[in-house]
C-alpha cells in the first residue's frame, strides 16, 4: 500500500504554527475528521493520546508520527503537517519537531505497521525530509511523497505491465554454517542496500530452520544475476547459465552495496552447473580451492552440529540425573537409573551419528547427491576402525580371543578424510562416467555411483583406519599429557581467544571443532575442561559490548547504546555473532579486547577445573556445567576484562549529547 494512496490533498497543512504537542495532535486529527477519514474523532484522538503515554512517537531528525488502531477509523489513512518554527514534541534527540505524520489505522489487520515501517525508510533520507519541509503546496507535498516512493520501491511503480520485468532485478543466497546470525545478518544488510540503490532484491536464508524466502524459477529467471554469500555449500544448480558472484557471508554483511554493485556492472561470471553442462569449475567459478575447501568442510559442520548439541544435552542431563540419585561415578555412570539410562541412550545415538553425517555432508558438497553415500558410510567405518584385517571393528577381549588387532577408530580426523576424499574420488568418477553412452544415464545415479562409491569408500577407508586411528590415539594421550604437565590451560586461554577473533568465522569455528572433536574422540575430563572454554570464549565478546554500552555510554552511538542490551542474551546464549556490528564498526578496538576477555575467562575457567559435556546451549545448559559457581565468576570476569580494555582503547564520542 502506497503513501499516496493514504494521503490526500485536503489532510496536508504546511507552514501551521502550534505551541505544543497538544496542538499539534488536535491539528492533525483536525485534518483527519475534515477529510471525512473518521466516524468519531474524539474516540480516535484518545487512541492517539493513550499511545503517547506509552512513549513519545518522536522518532529524530524533526520528525514525529503518532499512530493509533481505532474503531472510530473508517479506513487507513494519513495525514501531515510542516511547522517550520518546530514543537517540542519530546523528542529522544531533544530537537524539536518540523514534520509531523498521523496513521489513522483500522482494527482489522496491521496497516498502522506497514505504513509506519515504510515512512520510516523513507524518513532515513534527510534529503527526503528536507524537501517536504520546504514544500509550498499541497500539490508538491504529494508529488515529493510520490517520487521518493517509486525511487525507493520501484517494483510499485505505476509504469504499464509490459514494460515492468517481473520479478527482481538481483537476488542472493546467505548461508553461514551455524545458520544463526551471519546468515540474516547478511540478508537484512543487502536487502538494506538495496533499498537504499534503489535496486529490487530478494534474499534467501539458509539458516538452521531451513532454507526460507526461497527463490523461484520465475525469478532467477528474471533476474540480472545472484550473489552468494555463503560459509557453507548451497544449492547452485539451479542457478546454471545466469551470472553468479560467490563470496564469503561476511560480506553480505560489511559489502553489500560493493556485491551488488558486481551483479549491476555485469562483473560476475556466468555459472555453469556440472549437472547442466560438462564444463564447469565448481560452484562458484570465483573462489579459490581454499575458499571452496572451507565450504565443503563447514557444510559437514553446519549439519553435524545439531547433533553435536542435542546429543551432547542428553547425555549430560543423563549425568545430572544420576548425580542427584548418587550413582557411583564408575563405567556405568549416566545410566543409573531408567530415566538416565534412556537418556542417555538416546543422546548416544545422536552421538554415533556426527561422523557419518559430517562426512557425509562434505562429500555431498563436493559431488553433490552421490557422494552422500560414500561420506556417510565413510564416516561410519572411521567410527567404528573396522579395516580387512578387524572387519568386524573388535575391541578389547573380543579382538583378541579372534585373533586380530584391536580395532582403533580413526574418529573426527578419519572422518573428514572420508569426506574429502570420498567425495573427490566420486567426482572424478562422475567424470568418467559422462563418456558412457546416453543409454545408461538413467542407472548412472541409483546403480553405478553408489555401487562404485561403496567399493570406493570401503577400500579407502582400510588403508585410512589405521594410520589415523593411531594419529588420533597421539592425540588422545597428547591432551591427557598438557593436563598432567599443567599446560591444559594456556591451551584452554587460546582455544577461547579464538573464538572471538572472527566472532564465527573460520578461527571461531576452528577452535569449536576442535572442542567437540574431542569430545567425540576422547570423552574425558580434559576435554569437558576444553569445551568449557571455547564456550565461555564464544559467551564474552556480546556480553563485554553490552557492560561497555552500559557502564561507558560516552564511547558509544546513540543506536549502539540501543542495541547493547540484547548483547546481554545474545551473550548469555553462546551466540557470538552479536559483537559483529561493532567489532565491524571499530575492528581495532573491539577485537583485541574481546580476544583478551575470552582469553582470560578460559584461562580462570580451566584453572578452576570448570567442565562441559553439552557443547552448545550458553546459561541454559548451566546445570550441566562442572563447578557451575566458579564458571559464572569466570565469565563475569573475563567480560569485565574485555569491557575494561574496550573502555582504554576506544575513546569518547566528542559528539555525545
Amino acid at each position: 500500500m502506497r503513501i499516496t494512496d493514504l494521503l490526500k490533498k485536503q489532510s496536508i497543512a504546511l507552514s501551521v504554527s502550534v505551541k505544543d504537542k497538544s496542538e499539534a495532535i488536535n491539528t492533525l486529527v483536525d485534518l483527519h475528521t475534515r477529510s471525512g477519514n473518521l466516524n468519531d474523532a474524539a474516540v480516535y484522538k484518545e487512541g492517539i493520546l493513550a499511545r503517547e503515554q506509552m512513549g513519545t512517537t518522536a522518532i529524530g531528525m524533526e520528525v514525529a508520527i503518532p499512530h493509533a488502531k481505532s474503531e472510530a477509523v473508517k479506513a487507513p489513512a494519513l495525514s501531515a503537517i510542516t511547522v517550520p518554527n518546530g514543537v517540542d514534541y519530546d523528542a529522544p534527540d531533544g530537537q524539536p519537531c518540523k514534520l509531523i505524520f498521523m496513521i489513522a489505522a483500522t482494527l482489522d489487520g496491521d496497516v498502522h505497521l506497514e505504513v509506519l515501517a515504510r515512512l520510516m525508510q523513507m524518513l532515513m533520507h534527510e534529503d527526503f525530509t528536507a524537501k517536504l519541509k520546504a514544500a509550498k503546496t499541497a500539490d508538491e507535498f504529494m508529488k515529493i511523497i510520490d517520487e521518493q516512493e517509486t525511487a525507493q520501491f520501484p517494483e510499485e511503480a505505476a509504469a504499464p505491465a509490459e514494460e515492468k520485468k517481473a520479478g527482481y532485478r538481483v537476488l542472493a543466497v546467505t548461508a553461514c554454517p551455524t545458520g544463526i546470525a551471519h546468515t540474516y545478518m547478511a540478508a537484512e544488510a543487502l536487502a538494506k542496500a538495496g533499498d537504499k540503490m534503489g535496486i529490487t532484491i530478494k534474499v534467501e536464508t539458509n539458516g538452521s530452520g531451513g532454507a526460507k524466502n526461497v527463490l523461484t524459477a520465475e525469478e532467477i529467471a528474471n533476474c540480472d544475476g545472484i550473489i552468494i554469500a555463503a560459509d557453507k555449500s548451497v544449492d547452485t544448480a539451479r542457478f546454471n547459465g545466469k551470472p553468479v558472484y560467490s563470496t564469503k557471508v561476511a560480506d553480505g554483511i560489511h559489502k553489500p552495496e560493493e556485491l551488488i554493485n558486481k551483479i549491476v556492472n555485469g562483473e560476475a561470471p556466468v555459472f555453469h552447473s556440472d549437472r547442466a553442462a560438462a564444463a564447469s569449475s565448481g560452484p562458484a567459478d570465483n573462489e579459490s580451492f581454499g575458499r571452496k575447501l572451507y565450504k565443503h568442510l563447514m557444510n559437514g559442520v553446519s549439519h553435524m552440529l545439531p547433533f553435536v548439541v542435542a546429543g551432547g544435552i542428553f547425555i549430560a542431563v543423563a549425568f545430572l540425573i544420576d548425580s542427584f540419585a548418587g550413582v557411583p561415578q564408575d563405567g556405568n555412570f549416566g545410566t543409573g537409573t531408567p530415566v538416565s539410562a534412556f537418556l542417555k541412550n538416546i543422546g548416544g545415538i545422536a552421538f554415533n551419528f556426527m561422523l557419518p553425517i559430517l562426512a557425509g555432508f562434505i562429500a555431498r558438497s563436493i559431488a553433490d547427491r552421490p557422494g552422500f553415500l560414500v561420506g556417510f558410510v565413510g564416516g561410519a567405518l572411521a567410527a567404528s576402525g573396522a579395516t580387512l584385517a578387524n572387519p568386524a571393528a573388535l575391541t578389547g577381549e573380543a579382538a583378541a580371543e579372534a585373533g586380530v588387532a584391536a580395532a582403533i577408530p580413526s574418529g573426527f580426523l578419519g572422518a573428514l578424510l572420508a569426506g574429502f576424499i570420498g567425495g573427490w574420488l566420486l567426482k572424478l568418477f562422475e567424470k568418467l562416467c559422462d563418456h558412457l553412452p546416453q543409454a545408461l544415464e538413467g542407472i548412472k545415479p541409483i546403480l553405478l555411483y553408489p555401487l562404485v562409491g561403496l567399493g570406493i569408500v570401503g577400500v579407502m577407508m582400510c588403508a585410512v583406519n589405521p594410520v589415523m586411528g593411531v594419529v588420533n590415539q597421539g592425540m588422545t594421550d597428547f591432551v591427557n599429557m598438557m593436563k598432567e604437565s599443567g599446560l591444559i590451560i594456556p591451551v584452554c586461554a587460546l582455544l577461547a581467544g579464538m573464538m572471538a577473533i572472527d566472532m564465527g568465522g573460520p578461527f571461531n569455528k576452528a577452535a569449536y571443532v576442535i572442542a567437540t572433536g574431542l569430545l567425540v574422540n576422547d570423552p574425558s575430563e580434559t576435554s569437558y575442561m576444553i569445551m568449557a572454554s571455547v564456550m565461555i570464549g564464544g559467551m564474552v565478546p556480546p556480553i563485554a559490548i553490552a557492560l561497555s554500552t552500559t557502564f561507558f555510554k560516552k564511547r558509544w552511538t546513540p543506536e549502539e547504546r540501543k542495541s547493547g542490551p540484547v548483547n546481554f542474551i545474545m551473550g548469555l546464549s553462546f551466540i557470538t555473532e552479536g559483537a559483529i556490528p561493532y567489532a565491524a564498526g571499530h575492528p581495532l578496538q573491539v577485537i583485541p579486547s574481546c580476544v583478551v576477555g575470552s582469553a582470560a575467562a578460559g584461562a580462570l575457567s580451566a584453572l578452576w577445573g570448570c567442565t562441559l559435556r553439552a557443547p552448545h546451549g550458553g546459561i541454559f545448559v548451566l546445570p550441566t556445567i562442572g563447578n557451575p559457581l566458579m564458571y559464572f565468576v569466570a565469565l563475569l570476569i573475563g567480560s569485565a576484562a574485555g569491557m575494561i580494555m574496550l573502555a582504554i582503547l576506544k575513546r569518547p564520542i566528542k559528539q555525545e549529547a
